[in-house]
């Protein structure tokens, strides 16, 4: 039988390599958020950084009747950015060859059409069997029981929470400014985020 000090040193061991698995895993990116893409700028953009933010990621295009959506996204970012909100815009020409331009184009028409300001990455597939690895996450049952299901065009809007939940989807019709979208924003930032 082993002595009661060799017990508590074993107990006390675990207990401490428990609470450091657990800091671990509250530091670390949540899947959604665990990817690195490029920006429009051609940088290298590391997902995490956005980690315990509201995040709205919505795949974007330049010739679609849905564009001036940037418009009202742009609107929401200025709006809640100092509480937390990051949206990003995900550009794809996947829906009639709505985004047909290059990474410097589609900054230019953005920063002159729309004045967008919010983060941007570089143009990708969202759709079929190519589709880049953000969306695969974002559309699959395996990682989104809850909001799964292929995009079926552009502006389709998914929130992540604070914990790196993904909490809603939107789909194009809803726009960035309507109250569904405004509330549920305005509910997840009102969170505290579950590490804190």
């Amino acid at each position: 039988m082993k002595s009661l000090p060799v017990c508590c040193a074993v107990l006390v061991f675990a207990m401490a390599a428990l609470a450091f698995a657990n800091e671990r895993k509250d530091n670390e990116a949540s899947g959604v958020l665990n990817f690195k893409m490029k920006a429009l700028d051609g940088k290298e953009t590391d997902l995490s950084r956005y980690q315990g933010k509201v995040v709205l990621i919505v795949n974007v295009a330049s010739r679609c009747g849905f564009t001036p959506q940037y418009k009202a996204l742009q609107a929401l970012y200025e709006k809640y950015a100092d509480q937390g909100l990051v949206v990003i815009g995900v550009p794809a020409n996947d829906f009639n060859r709505q985004e047909p331009g290059t990474d410097e184009q589609i900054s230019q028409f953005c920063k002159s059409k729309y004045g967008v300001t919010f983060p941007m990455l570089s143009k990708v597939v969202v759709t079929g069997e190519s589709k880049t690895p953000l969306y695969e996450y974002l559309t699959s049952k395996d990682t989104n029981p809850r909001f799964a299901g292929p995009i079926h065009w552009n502006f389709t809007k998914f929130l992540v929470s604070r914990d790196g939940k993904i909490v809603h989807r939107f789909e194009p019709r809803v726009k960035p400014d309507s109250k569904p979208v405004t509330e549920a924003i305005e509910a997840e930032l009102a969170k505290k985020r579950a590490a804190s």
